[in-house]
């Protein structure tokens, strides 16, 4: 096995200098780089996870005791509604693409991803659908139908709909209201698969075409495999929410009839287009933070991962047997026995690959060398919780069981243990486990732990009593209920743990803004890990590796910092070693694509397109050319700007 060659401790510790970077708000604004826009997507996922996470506990406080008037069934449903739609779209999915982002070229030998301006447009896309969804705030209200927005409750109009008038008024208002409400939902949700589709396809070319010689795609690490099965799903599943949201926006402004049975619409189709989606979006929320806990346990265990093949194969699997389970979201809808019986088997099946996973880690673990750092503890967390809520899923394909289940709060309990469990878990482990890499310095690993116990008590008290009182019956999206059913002592402690798991989040992010300014220098490879991305200095120069590198195996880095010795065992190297600085040329001719600021100015337009539709008339076309102007404006600059700066 190639070991790095030792001629001289200079030559293999060169002095770490970089190009003075541009600094300011309009350089993030205009940035085409990779890195600082997985940031941006990072620091605005936190911003909608704040946010997701005061929603839910104002939900909670309200359900904390029985008969309580703390918030109106009105707001009640609005804020459990966007709590949803937040931690699925603004949250979880942007979550995923901030690691992709930022952390994917670097693992491919990439300089940046394939469409750098493309990139940029993805996250000012989503920040414009984020903006466009709250600014219900200012507009009559927020979606209040849940994050699924069942038709045809989300799509009648008229008479029907004066109970949603907000503080009580007139049928026509609360028309108005309801199809404001609801233009909010389908169109800020079309604005934000934009964003997804852009970002899908930018991965899928960036790894099929930019990894670096010698990098097959059995060599890549398996959170680059993730991040292309992720970019895959997304791209087949955006676009049919994407036409049910069309057909939606229609329903509701202007009177077609695709989910109306009164006349001749279905209201199922809605359900089946929603699901056809949403269970491929499960996998697309949690695969993610698998590839991150496939990137950490095998570093913290000191040894490579167990059932490499096999593991990529089980992703694989996952990503097509998706697609064969969404109606397990609808056995109470009345589809028949046959269809029941097919969806019951798939969702049975589909939990053989990601046991596979689950019993690949465990086999990583097993004889390893264990480091329980913080990264460490968050991804054996995450495989613990998701576990547990992996179990709790196959009761649900009990046909039986779940009509018993399906509308309670076994559910909700199930859904976030394999979601926050799963996903937030992993991905907290990420943040602990890259954090050096893109800042240069260590978090505090005492508040790191802290952080960590504190979310796993404040997770299972919350999380874990929601199966019981699902179980002894209280349904779930209630706004209150009565005494008297045994259901008051669990929901207080409920609510006592959404408080600690608050508490935690803010020990997270008092971690990482102290770390930022006072943590311990990390050095360019402080885990002493087995991935090519620890190859560069930390945080990296802005384009990734002077000379892309030549992969020559699976896990290149540790392959460089160990040889095999003549007892045939592997050894360290001392002139590879961890803690060796990848320095750079000051006077580097590399030239990395020009920042921009046209892919912000096109995000721009959308949400003043979106908005034109709450009004009519004059105020609309308007609206909409002013929207139109801007965004295929912005497009048409974009085309035409030059790749580079002239002289370059």
């Amino acid at each position: 096995m190639n070991a790095v060659p030792a001629e001289s401790p200079r030559s293999s510790l060169k002095i770490l200098q970089r190009p003075k970077a541009e600094t300011g708000l309009w350089s993030w604004i205009t940035t085409t780089d990779h890195k600082k826009i997985g940031v941006m997507y990072f620091l605005a996922t936190m911003v909608f996870f704040v946010i997701a996470g005061v929603e839910a506990l104002l939900l909670r406080i309200q359900l904390a005791v029985p008969e309580n008037d703390f918030l109106s069934p009105d707001v009640y449903n609005q804020l459990y509604t966007m709590h949803g739609i937040t931690m699925v779209f603004f949250v979880g999915i942007p979550l995923g693409a901030s690691f992709f982002n930022y952390i994917m070229p670097l693992q491919i030998g990439a300089r940046d991803v394939a469409f750098p301006r493309l990139n940029a447009f993805s996250f000012w896309v989503f920040c414009a659908a984020g903006i466009f969804m709250y600014s219900g705030v200012l507009l009559g209200g927020l979606p209040n139908g849940g994050w699924f927005n069942y038709a045809p409750l989300s799509t009648t109009v008229g008479p029907d709909v004066s109970g949603y008038t907000v503080g009580g008024g007139s049928a026509e208002l609360g028309t108005q209201v309801h199809m404001g409400r609801m233009l909010l939902y389908s169109i800020g949700l079309q604005i934000a698969g934009i964003a997804t589709l852009a970002s899908a396809i930018n991965f899928i070319v960036t790894i099929l075409n930019l990894r670096a010689p010698g990098m097959t795609l059995m060599r890549m690490p398996i959170f680059v495999w993730m991040t292309l099965v992720v970019a895959f799903l997304l791209l087949f599943a955006i676009p049919v929410i994407g036409i049910a949201l069309w057909q939606l926006m229609f329903d509701v402004r202007f009177g077609a009839n695709f989910f109306n049975p009164a006349a001749g619409g279905d209201p199922v189709l809605w359900q089946h287009m929603f699901w056809l989606f949403g269970h491929p979006e499960v996998y697309i929320l949690i695969l993610p933070a698998f590839g991150i806990i496939s990137e950490i346990i095998p570093t913290f265990s000191r040894k490579p991962i167990f059932g490499y093949t096999a593991m990529v194969f089980a992703g694989v699997a996952i990503g097509f047997l998706g697609w064969g389970v969404w109606a397990h979201h609808m056995f109470a809808v009345g589809m028949g026995p046959v269809a029941n019986t097919a969806f019951a088997l798939t969702t049975m099946f589909i939990a053989v690959p990601t046991g596979v996973k689950i019993f690949n880690w465990i086999g990583t673990m097993w004889g390893g060398k264990l480091r329980l750092t913080t990264a460490m503890l968050f991804a054996v967390g995450a495989v613990a919780m998701f576990t547990i809520g992996g179990l709790s899923g196959v009761t649900h394909s009990v046909v039986p069981s779940n009509y018993q289940q399906t509308d309670s709060y076994y559910v909700v309990a199930h859904f976030h243990y394999v979601l926050f469990g799963g996903l937030v878990f992993g991905a907290l482990g990420g943040v602990y486990y890259w954090y050096p890499k893109v800042t240069g310095r260590l978090m505090n690993e005492t508040l790191g732990r802290t952080n960590f116990w504190t979310l796993m008590l404040g997770f299972n008290l919350t999380f874990g009593l929601m199966h019981f009182v699902g179980l002894w019956g209280m349904p779930r999206r209630i706004d209150t209920y009565a005494a008297g059913f045994g259901w008051d002592l669990l929901n207080l402690i409920i609510t006592v743990g959404a408080f600690i798991i608050a508490g935690s989040v803010l020990l997270l992010i008092i971690n990482m803004a102290s770390s930022l300014r006072r943590g311990q220098i990390a050095g360019d490879d402080p885990w002493d890990a087995r991935t090519i991305e620890w190859m560069t200095s930390s945080p990296p120069a802005h384009y990734n590796f002077k000379e892309v590198p030549q992969i020559s195996a699976r896990d290149e880095l540790w392959h460089r910092k160990h040889a095999v010795s003549e007892q045939g065992d592997y050894v360290r190297v001392p002139a590879g070693g961890a803690g060796t600085v990848v320095i750079h040329d000051p006077d580097t001719d590399i030239h990395m694509p020009d920042p921009s600021f046209y892919p912000a100015l096109a995000a721009v337009g959308m949400p003043i397109m979106g908005w034109a539709l709450f009004t009519s008339g004059t105020g609309m076309i308007v609206l909409l050319a002013v929207g139109c102007v801007i965004t295929v404006g912005a497009l048409f600059a974009w085309a035409f700007e030059p790749m580079a700066e002239e002289g370059h």
